[in-house]
């Protein structure tokens, strides 16, 4: 399911027009990355929690010329499924 498809199910199940589903959504999402940029959580019980963690420097080999490399420490977005995704 691509944005555009979300967006037409949600106007459809909330029985309001497609324009303020996506205007709803879309208000939603830009929250929610703000929320992880200023490095809070977000917490969608039973959907997910998004939030940052660090990964901290290390060596690692090119392959191409198995050249070792410092890759430096950096910041990256985590995701962890909630209980509704449980297959």
């Amino acid at each position: 399911m691509n944005k555009s498809e979300l967006i037409k199910a949600a106007a459809a199940k909330a029985e309001v027009s497609a324009a303020l589903a996506a205007k709803v959504i879309d208000a939603a999402l830009d929250e929610a990355v703000a929320a992880v940029k200023r490095g809070e959580g977000v917490q969608l019980i039973g959907i997910a929690s998004i939030g940052i963690a660090q990964k901290a420097a290390r060596k690692a080999k090119n392959p191409r010329t198995g050249e070792i490399v410092n890759v430096p420490a950096k910041k990256v977005v985590r995701i962890k499924p909630g209980a509704r995704f449980a297959l």
